[in-house]
């Protein structure tokens, strides 16, 4: 078996690569973020045709998660979608 000899420029060499890499990764995740909706309260009691102490309820007890700026609380459209697809029922009827 032939031995292979890397050098400390092979080393700096990829550093430098994975360096580069890990950066693209991080300006991708970040770029991702940046693109989420953010819905007000109004917004999703209208969405979900609920009252705001029902949407509180849902903060308090952890089924909404939110962002709190100041007095304006904030949800993830995404989350919100995701919720009512885990939610949704079905009925099937035996033929």
């Amino acid at each position: 078996m032939a031995a292979t000899i890397i050098t400390t420029e092979d080393l700096l060499e990829f550093k430098l690569e994975l360096l580069e890499e890990i950066r693209e990764m991080f300006n991708e995740n970040r770029a991702m973020v940046m693109k989420k909706e953010w819905l007000k309260s109004t917004q999703v009691m209208d969405m979900l045709n609920i009252s705001s102490g029902t949407l509180q309820k849902f903060r308090h007890n952890g089924t909404l998660s939110f962002t709190k700026i100041g007095g304006l609380i904030f949800y993830e459209a995404d989350q919100i979608e995701k919720i009512l697809l885990d939610n949704m029922v079905t009925n099937s009827k035996d033929k």
